[in-house]
């Protein structure tokens, strides 16, 4: 008789413990703070800069690159550029910039604007970067100034249909893939190599030009935001020829698209793509 009692008590303590657990998970699991899009956005962003960093961690030794730069740029709306990656190579400047965006990219070396899905309006990537290396020129010697070359990655979530001379590896301005981005570099110095019989920038050029870039590079949190802001606050016409941007991820959207959102009420009067309006209506 002991013996079944003793067996009960047991039973319904750990009974009651195993309800105890479940409770302390429901309560850690309700609890849990759940991520809004913008830091979704954040992190998507956060983990494609990594995957770059990545592949410019396996270039040779003598290379040097320096990451998210920001420079002054009279030029620019918010008088300041921002770099993606630029990586000094003995034999070319690679300026990098870096896109997030997911579906098919349409795009020519003769259109301003480029098309996201069809749907979508962008800046040609190109002529932004050409801004960029416009930046970065201005703070070394002109003798420098020819060894720039374009380059603009996206993520494999993108498929390209764009000008073939893009992907040819004699192009000065390349479209790549974040994950062959290293591949396309070292395609891009082997091509190099064999039209010049010794390399075009020295160890010491090199240097040089790396501690000009870190001189110039703002790191002050309010120019950043300042930068960050007036980015955001850039006209339709001056940013892509679209109606208007998306709310979380800058992503430029058709004016069809900005009437939808600021028609309809779920949206409290903010603008979203395709991909953030679902996200949007759940929070």
């Amino acid at each position: 008789m002991n013996r079944e009692k003793i067996m009960l008590l047991s039973l319904n303590f750990l009974k009651k413990k195993k309800n105890k657990n479940k409770l302390q998970q429901a309560t850690t699991k309700a609890t849990k703070p759940k991520r809004n899009n913008e830091q979704v956005a954040t992190r998507k962003g956060e983990l494609g800069e990594y995957k770059i960093n990545i592949q410019l961690d396996q270039l040779p030794k003598e290379y040097r690159y320096l990451s998210d730069l920001l420079v002054e740029n009279p030029n620019a709306k918010s008088g300041y550029s921002q770099i993606d990656h630029a990586v000094l190579t003995p034999y070319g400047i690679f300026a990098i910039e870096t896109k997030n965006y997911q579906g098919t990219i349409y795009g020519g070396k003769d259109r301003k604007t480029w098309l996201v899905n069809g749907k979508f309006k962008m800046m040609n990537p190109f002529v932004q970067n050409y801004g960029h290396i416009r930046a970065l020129a201005s703070f070394i010697d002109k003798k420098y100034h020819d060894f720039f070359i374009s380059m603009v990655s996206f993520t494999k979530r993108c498929t390209f249909k764009v000008d073939l001379d893009y992907r040819k590896i004699a192009s000065n301005e390349i479209i790549v893939y974040d994950v062959e981005l290293s591949e396309f570099i070292h395609r891009k110095v082997s091509v190099l190599k064999l039209h010049h019989k010794e390399p075009l920038l020295s160890e010491s050029d090199i240097s040089t030009i790396y501690n000009a870039f870190s001189k110039a590079n703002i790191t002050d949190p309010k120019a950043r935001e300042e930068h960050k802001h007036a980015l955001k606050t850039t006209t339709p016409e001056e940013k892509s020829g679209s109606g208007s941007t998306c709310t979380i991820c800058n992503k430029a959207v058709s004016e069809k698209v900005k009437t939808y959102c600021l028609s309809n009420k779920r949206f409290n009067g903010k603008i979203y793509c395709y991909d953030h309006q679902k996200q949007a209506h759940l929070t």
